[in-house]
């Protein structure tokens, strides 16, 4: 193991933490799916991208675009940590007036687009992406799907097109964990598996397991000369073990302060 996967694996479980503080703080939000996607955030905002918090709107930064909207105290911890706003907001996170709302929101610094309704994500992904082409900048533009966007139809009619236009400046990543509001995915409406059906679309596709940053790394790292569709296999509720795997940790649930501590001291940052 490097030393930079070991210094990401422990930025992990710190964002992991503010994110269980700051959704306690609310008193409201999706500790589940917030959970899941922390690796490949982590990875993409300390390792991979490109970009500017002092000058957010920095034309040549990559993008980025939380379309899974509701995973959003996880993408607000680490825009916190990079420096785009203060920590002290983490603590305001759905209240009124916050800069922090409920989903994704610009008027946050380091939003790119608001999400909150699933299968707008990709869409908005591939218009930035298809610009990127046209002024010919290099920037790379990453949408980051839950397994709910993948049961709408505006999320196939984006895979379609990126892939006729080949947009190899566009990434999907893929954050499934295999569970949406109310069940099992295999159980509301199964679209597994996932990659052949991708790649008929003129995508690459890798498959890789969501919460190992090496295969994370090296997924990014990979280049293609299509758009590339990263399929994360990872556990809702990820790091803290009454949560993994568990349904009602999706939404709508709130850790108690004794779940919260718990939780916190198996993430080591209590």
């Amino acid at each position: 193991m490097t030393n930079k996967v070991k210094v990401l694996e422990k930025l992990s479980k710190k964002i992991r933490a503010e994110t269980l503080k700051s959704i306690f703080y609310a008193g409201s939000g999706h500790p589940g799916g917030s959970l899941s996607v922390v690796d490949i955030l982590v990875c993409l905002y300390f390792s991979k991208m490109h970009y500017n918090p002092k000058n957010p709107k920095w034309p040549d930064r990559d993008r980025f675009i939380l379309s899974k909207g509701h995973g959003c105290p996880a993408l607000y911890a680490i825009l916190a940590e990079m420096g785009f706003f203060l920590k002290k907001h983490l603590k305001t996170l759905r209240h009124i007036n916050s800069l922090l709302q409920g989903h994704p929101d610009t008027r946050t610094p380091g939003i790119e687009a608001p999400s909150g309704s699933l299968g707008n994500g990709l869409g908005i992904g591939l218009g930035m992406a298809m610009g990127g082409k046209y002024l010919k900048k290099k920037y790379k533009v990453y949408v980051v799907l839950s397994d709910g966007d993948m049961e709408e139809g505006s999320t196939w009619e984006s895979i379609m097109a990126a892939g006729v236009y080949k947009l190899n400046n566009l990434v999907a990543i893929l954050d499934h964990n295999k569970r949406q509001g109310e069940d099992k995915v295999e159980k509301i409406m199964n679209f597994m598996p996932i990659a052949p059906k991708v790649e008929q679309f003129k995508w690459d596709v890798i498959e890789i397991d969501g919460h190992n940053i090496e295969e994370i790394l090296n997924a990014l790292k990979v280049k293609t000369k299509k758009p590339k569709f990263i399929v994360a296999h990872t556990i809702k509720g990820k790091g803290v073990s009454f949560m993994e795997d568990v349904q009602k940790w999706h939404g709508s649930l709130t850790p108690t302060e004794e779940e919260l501590n718990l939780a916190l001291s198996e993430l080591g940052q209590l």
